[in-house]
């Protein structure tokens, strides 16, 4: 089966997003993604118009990807929405912890060092971020529809803290080394939720 730009445009992107859930954005040249993923070093500007647009179009991979396995987990049928919830922080505490996010951590490892370097990049990231807290907080509203699961405030709210929490604890357990910050994100989820 032949290749196609497109098959091409998503190695570059899936490639781009391996390296740099490690290195940062900064860090990485465009010609050390093309090299990794097999392309030629000319071609780059035939994909994309620029490294902005290239790490705009990464960060929008990134998260139709992400948004697509969380569609999965909090859709799960014959589970309750707590579990479904459950089962989302358990695969984020699995995926996130220490050196071995393998290119699940983007919002983690780059958010804050490519707001400050794109506008594209940070807008790309808002969407992407808010898209993950909307997905939360339907699932919440679902769990106190089937009662299981209470919350002390608003859905919105809680959502929103819930990511936010998830977030600084994938960092400090990177700064640390120890994925103790997500152990008690674990526990104070479950507090948030009563569940």
């Amino acid at each position: 089966m032949p290749v196609t730009q497109g098959d091409t445009r998503r190695s570059i992107l899936d490639t781009a997003q391996r390296i740099m859930s490690h290195k940062g954005f900064a860090a990485v040249g465009i010609n050390e993604v093309l090299s990794e993923a097999g392309v030629p070093k000319g071609s780059f500007y035939h994909y994309f118009s620029s490294k902005d647009a290239f790490g705009e179009a990464m960060m929008r991979s990134y998260f139709a990807d992400y948004l697509a396995d969380m569609d999965s987990v909090l859709g799960e049928p014959g589970a309750t929405s707590a579990e479904r919830l459950q089962k989302y922080w358990d695969g984020w505490r699995e995926t996130q912890s220490l050196d071995d996010c393998q290119g699940k951590c983007l919002a983690v490892k780059l958010g804050a060092e490519v707001s400050d370097l794109s506008e594209s990049m940070r807008l790309a990231l808002k969407e992407g971020t808010t898209a993950i807290v909307d997905r939360l907080e339907r699932t919440i509203e679902a769990g106190l529809a089937d009662g299981s699961l209470s919350i002390d405030g608003d859905a919105r709210t809680t959502a929103q803290v819930l990511y936010e929490m998830w977030l600084g604890a994938s960092v400090m357990a990177k700064i640390h080394r120890d994925i103790g910050a997500l152990d008690t994100a674990t526990k104070v989820t479950r507090q948030l939720l009563h569940a």
